[in-house]
């Protein structure tokens, strides 16, 4: 894996090791923070499932101000805290050990500029984001990779993009 453009473009990170990791493909996350681009000037990103890091950092490289990378797994803890470190960036950055729903339940209102979550597939999480920030905006726009298969709930202005089996979704909470 590696930092696709920015400040550290082209720089390599770790992914955490398992057979239950699915990291996003450098192409999709290219995708992905292509569209999102304009978002990242002095922005407040929010990372769930953080895993690697990749999403937050990436972000970082394209000019955001700060992260905040929300991670259960120790490995993925690992993983995240050595990528922090090899970029220098420990200043830029805040790692939450927490599950991502009840560090949501703590937030203020748009908290965060921009919010990137890659759940686990499978289990409904990202149509649970959708359905939480629609009831209490903690982000001023959402971006969540799932399946593309997962059914999502009906927001009005919910744009998606499909790579194959993979979906990223989009959604800003009206004003």
């Amino acid at each position: 894996m590696r930092i696709i453009a920015g400040t550290w473009g082209g720089r390599r990170i770790q992914a955490p090791k398992g057979r239950d990791v699915r990291p996003t493909s450098d192409r999709v996350r290219e995708a992905w923070m292509s569209a999102a681009g304009s978002s990242f000037p002095q922005a407040r990103v929010l990372d769930l499932f953080a895993g690697s890091g990749a999403l937050g950092l990436e972000a970082l490289s394209r000019g955001a101000k700060h992260a905040t990378f929300v991670e259960t797994s120790s490995k993925a803890l690992r993983a995240l805290r050595a990528n922090i470190e090899s970029l220098g960036a420990a200043d830029r950055v805040t790692v939450v050990r927490r599950d991502a729903f009840r560090y949501l339940d703590e937030l203020e209102s748009l908290a965060f500029d921009v919010a990137f979550a890659d759940p686990p597939y499978e289990r409904g999480l990202a149509a649970r984001l959708f359905e939480v920030i629609s009831q209490r905006p903690f982000a001023r726009e959402l971006w969540v990779e799932h399946r593309s298969s997962e059914t999502l709930p009906r927001l009005p202005e919910l744009r998606s993009r499909r790579y194959g089996d993979t979906t990223v979704s989009f959604w800003e909470p009206p004003a």
